[in-house]
C-alpha cells in the first residue's frame, strides 16, 4: 500500500516533519511519501493563503494518481482543497482536521483544538460544524505563527503548551487536538506528560487512510466527487484544465518515491 501525504504549503522542513509523523503511524509494509508543491504560500494562515495553496495541492494529487498511490492525506488543518482533491483521486483522501476531530470524539466527550493564529479560528469552527462536532469542541489560538513552529528558539512550543493547559482548565477538555500539521512532532510527548490524549491529525489521517484502503473502499464518484468534466481553462489556469498533463505543472519537493 502506498499513501501520499501532501503538505499544501511550500516549506520543505515542515514536509519532512509531516512525513516522519505519517511513517511513524503507518503499519509495516505501508509506504508513506510526503511532498509539497513548488508553488504557493510558505505557510497557510487564513482564507487568502488557503485559496492560493489549492492549485499546487491539486497538482500533487494528479501526480499521485499517475504514480499509482492508493490514498492521500492533506496535511493542513484547514483541510485545504479537500473536496476538489476527492474529485481527482480514486482512492480515499482525508484531511487532518476531519480525521483528528472524529478521533477525538471516540476518545472523550469534550475536546479542544489548539491552533496557531486567531485568524484560523473561524475556519476551524466552520469545519467543526461541517463535521458535526461543534457542540463538543472549542477552538483556541496559541498566537503562534505557523513558521515559528520550525524554529526551536522561537518559544512557539511553550505557547502551545500553555494554551493546552488553559483548554484543560477552562474548557473541561478531555482530549486535545493539535490544530496545525507543524505541531505533528509534539503529540506523543504531550500525551505522556499531560495524561490525556493529544491527537495529531497527520498520524490519525494516515492510519485512517490505511484502514479505508485495506477495506477495499474508494472515493465515491456518484454525485459531488465525480471526476471533473473536460473543458478549457483560460489564461494562467490553462494547465490545470481537467485532462491536461500534470507534468507540465511545477515539480514538487523531493521525498517523492
Amino acid at each position: 500500500m502506498r499513501i501520499l501525504i501532501v503538505n499544501p504549503n511550500t516549506t520543505g522542513s515542515m514536509t519532512e516533519k509531516i512525513g516522519a509523523a505519517g511513517r511513524g503511524a503507518a503499519s509495516p509494509g505501508t509506504e508513506v511519501v510526503a511532498v509539497n508543491p513548488a508553488m504557493g504560500p510558505e505557510s497557510i494562515e487564513g482564507y487568502y493563503d488557503e485559496a492560493f495553496s489549492v492549485p499546487g495541492l491539486l497538482d500533487e494529487i494528479r501526480r499521485g494518481e499517475n504514480d499509482g498511490f492508493d490514498g492521500y492525506v492533506i496535511a493542513c488543518f484547514d483541510d485545504t482543497g479537500l473536496d476538489a482533491a476527492r474529485t481527482l483521486a480514486a482512492g480515499p483522501v482525508l484531511g487532518i482536521c476531519e480525521a483528528a476531530m472524529h478521533t477525538a470524539t471516540m476518545l472523550g466527550g469534550r475536546f479542544s483544538v489548539v491552533t496557531t493564529l486567531a485568524r484560523s479560528v473561524p475556519a476551524l469552527e466552520g469545519l467543526a460544524r461541517r463535521y458535526g462536532v461543534a457542540d463538543r469542541c472549542r477552538v483556541r489560538a496559541s498566537d503562534v505563527p505557523v513558521l515559528a513552529l520550525e524554529d526551536p528558539a522561537s518559544g512557539a512550543v511553550r505557547k502551545v503548551e500553555e494554551e493546552i493547559a488553559r483548554a484543560v482548565r477552562e474548557d473541561g477538555a478531555e482530549c486535545i487536538v493539535l490544530g496545525c500539521a507543524g505541531m505533528a512532532d509534539l503529540a506523543a510527548d504531550l500525551t505522556r506528560r499531560l495524561g490525556l490524549p493529544v491527537i495529531d491529525g497527520v498520524a490519525a489521517a494516515t492510519r485512517m487512510v490505511e484502514a479505508l484502503v485495506g477495506l477495499g473502499l474508494r472515493t465515491s464518484k456518484v454525485g459531488g466527487y465525480a471526476a471533473p468534466l473536460p473543458k478549457a481553462y483560460a489564461g494562467e489556469f490553462g494547465r490545470f484544465a481537467p485532462g491536461s498533463d500534470p507534468e507540465t505543472a511545477g515539480v514538487g519537493e523531493t521525498e517523492r518515491g
